[in-house]
């Protein structure tokens, strides 16, 4: 199949050498030309336009987007609304909030284009050698693209979720979750590292990889992260938060389910991101006012809130 790729960062580069070992002819444009040089040493034809993509790829046109969510995916969308014919296919690789995508489905759907959604999941390595698809699309649509699904996906690792939004909606939960996980690992091993053994976590890690409970990839590359930096030296205690598990516990708020562990792990990452806390200054205030229980002073240079 020919497919227009949009996005060559490190999730859509790796995809798009996936589609050229599965015999695929790509067609990528990305903002910046370097990725667009680089993916052409692997068999990638390179173009610095969507003229320029739309115009290389031959009817019945695919055209998938690997973007983070928000504007970058708007403006493409409604650019390549205005390039493609009717019948074309656009598909969004990306993590876009599943309401935009059943909205711009039926924005396209007027101009007689269609729009499936993927949710990605597999990191850098699994866009690379096998990724898990969650496809949201009509019937037509999903069978059309489904010889590319089922190249470019681990054995069973694509799934017709449904109408279009329901892939994102799938993928949106996944992260969620992925969210709590993440947040229970690191618990965990800050308990296994402050108790009182003198325990070798990569070991440990290593050893729960293989057969227990809490067994998965998650743990498999936490082991082998430890294994190579043991301290975790470089690395700064601040976790990013991308959006989705925001997305999850707000649906999980309108549809009132208690998602207490995907909730809680999301405020985390907030806190992490606080070079300061005024919540916890308040609290040891009160603290000293009704109990004089003691405060500590900032460190020297430290201006304060």
């Amino acid at each position: 199949m020919q497919v227009g790729l949009v996005g060559l960062g490190r999730m859509g580069f790796n995809l798009a050498l996936n589609m050229v070992d599965h015999g695929h002819q790509v067609v990528a444009y990305n903002r910046s030309p370097e990725k667009t040089r680089e993916a052409g040493k692997f068999g990638v034809t390179g173009v610095h336009s969507l003229e320029e993509l739309v115009a290389k790829l031959l009817p019945r046109r695919v055209v998938w987007l690997m973007l983070p969510a928000g504007e970058a995916v708007e403006e493409t969308v409604q650019a390549l609304a205005g390039l493609l014919s009717r019948g074309d296919i656009i598909i969004d690789g990306g993590n876009s909030h599943y309401r935009d995508t059943r909205r711009r489905y039926q924005e396209l759907a007027d101009r007689g284009l269609h729009l499936a959604d993927s949710g990605t999941s597999g990191g850098i390595e699994g866009a690379r050698r096998g990724i898990c698809a969650m496809v949201g699309a009509d019937a037509d649509t999903f069978s059309y693209l489904e010889p590319l699904f089922a190249d470019l996906s681990l054995p069973a690792g694509y799934l017709h979720t449904g109408p279009t939004g329901s892939g994102h909606f799938v993928k949106m939960v996944h992260n969620g979750i992925e969210y709590g996980m993440l947040e229970a690992l690191g618990e965990g091993f800050e308990i296994l590292a402050r108790g009182p053994f003198d325990l070798d976590l990569a070991e440990v890690a290593r050893v729960l990889a293989h057969g227990s409970v809490i067994r998965g990839w998650l743990v498999e590359l936490l082991a082998g992260a430890l294994a190579a930096n043991p301290r975790l030296e470089g690395i700064k205690d601040v976790v990013h938060s991308s959006g989705e598990g925001l997305w999850t516990a707000k649906t999980a708020l309108d549809l009132g389910i208690p998602a207490p562990v995907i909730t809680a792990s999301v405020f985390a990452r907030y806190r992490s991101e606080q070079a300061e806390s005024l919540a916890a200054k308040v609290i040891a205030a009160l603290r000293h006012e009704f109990g004089a229980h003691p405060v500590e002073s900032p460190a020297p240079g430290d201006c304060g809130w």
